[in-house]
């Protein structure tokens, strides 16, 4: 049995697929360190590692946009988590309520949903 996903497979990073707990809908893709698996872990909210700030990051701490964890899977090689989450708000910093906002239609991706926030009243720092 496996107590924590292999994160040097990865490099130190794993990527995350997480999932809505009542619509089963694919809402983003992340990454975790060690880290952040312990944080998320220890608290039931998910906190993954953001390769652009280079930082730890608890989803939601500054669009309030939480992720409260139900369940969390590894494929078979455990380099690779499925979370379920209750997902309050959007998950999308761009205001969607999923980061697959945009639809592949017609030759072009078209964005296929109406956003639920305004990202520039959200994050106005």
């Amino acid at each position: 049995m496996t107590e924590k996903p292999d994160f040097a497979k990865g490099n130190g990073l794993i990527p995350v697929i997480v999932q809505d707990v009542t619509s089963r809908r694919v809402l983003m893709l992340a990454y975790m360190n060690e880290t952040a698996w312990t944080r998320t872990v220890e608290t039931g909210l998910a906190h993954y590692w953001s390769r652009s700030r280079n930082a730890l990051w608890l989803k939601g701490e500054t669009s309030g946009h939480v992720q409260k964890v139900h369940a969390m899977y590894v494929d078979c090689d455990a380099d690779t988590l499925l979370i379920v989450v209750e997902q309050s708000g959007a998950a999308c910093h761009e205001g969607y309520a999923s980061c697959f906002f945009r639809r592949f239609e017609n030759g072009a991706f078209q964005v296929a949903e109406e956003r639920v926030f305004d990202p520039k009243e959200v994050y106005k720092a």
